[in-house]
């Protein structure tokens, strides 16, 4: 058995199949024992009588996201800090991070029920923003730390440390510090390598650099990532995930740290990394033309 009794629910209220793939878990969930507690933005439909969500992750055994990566995002970066294992549904297209569709989520539930799944453990970031002589909460992380200009197309001049070693000054459009998880996403588009999720590592990508010298350099998990705003000639972002952030100004600092507590996701068993990137990515797609193709 699973040990899982009280799971909670997140997702994003702009798919429009959320509040069926919500019934839908308040249908079976009580069919293996499971109590479900819901975020407030998806219990619009009151009729389920669902119970809300508690403020803190420690107080459920599982948290389901109903969405796309985002949501899985969102909810790894509340669940995370407690050690609450995160089942990503998803609801769109890609879902890169999402481990089972609605369609396969009545099964998915099963197997949870029997303990017939797998925790697959990532690395997040702690990331720290010092805005204008004052330190701030720390952000939780499992994709990235973008630093990226939001104005006119000026270049940005960053300055890089990795530990106390000066790594160099990066001019472009911003810089990413990403998780092996999140090598497949902002960092992936922008020319940055594709890391194995079981890896502790932290890439550094720049964000169209000024010179083609500057390139994604992949440090040790342990490495203290700060970086200085040395010159923005219009707003600099900080933004965690791609969906929070802070605002930076020339002489701010920002520290990026492996943090203590990883992401749990949930995945079924036979479901690989090598598997996701050929299924979602075409990853080594060299089949020979048929006659349909041509």
């Amino acid at each position: 058995m699973s040990g899982i009794k009280h799971i909670g629910v997140m997702g994003n209220p702009a798919y429009p199949n959320v509040t069926g793939a919500l019934q839908r878990l308040a249908e079976i969930a009580p069919e293996h024992g499971f109590d479900l507690l819901a975020a407030e933005l998806i219990r619009a439909d009151r009729a389920l009588g669902l119970p809300a969500l508690p403020d803190d992750a420690h107080e459920i055994d599982m948290l389901i996201t109903l969405g796309g990566d985002g949501a899985l995002l969102g909810g790894a970066r509340w669940a995370g800090p407690a050690g609450t294992p995160v089942l990503g549904v998803n609801l769109g297209r890609l879902g890169f991070l999402t481990a089972v569709t609605m369609e396969e989520m009545d099964d998915a539930l099963a197997r949870i029920a029997d303990g017939d799944y797998e925790i697959d453990t990532r690395m997040a970031l702690e990331v720290t923003s010092a805005h204008t002589g004052e330190d701030v909460k720390p952000y939780y992380a499992l994709n990235d730390a973008v630093l990226h200009r939001g104005g006119l197309v000026r270049v940005v001049a960053l300055r890089v440390w990795a530990d106390d070693e000066e790594v160099g000054l990066y001019r472009g459009d911003g810089v990413i510090v990403a998780t092996p998880t999140g090598s497949t996403a902002y960092s992936l588009s922008s020319g940055g390598p594709i890391l194995d999720p079981r890896l502790d590592a932290i890439v550094i990508t720049p964000i169209s650099p000024h010179t083609m010298a500057v390139r994604p350099l992949v440090l040790r998990a342990t490495a203290r990532i700060t970086i200085e705003v040395v010159a923005s000639p219009e707003e600099l972002m900080l933004t965690i995930d791609g969906q929070v952030g802070s605002p930076l100004e020339p002489g701010d600092r920002v520290t990026v740290n492996k943090a203590d507590r990883p992401v749990q996701l949930i995945r079924m068993p036979g479901d690989s990394f090598h598997s996701l990137l050929r299924r979602k990515l075409k990853w080594g797609d060299v089949s020979e033309p048929t006659q349909d193709d041509a």
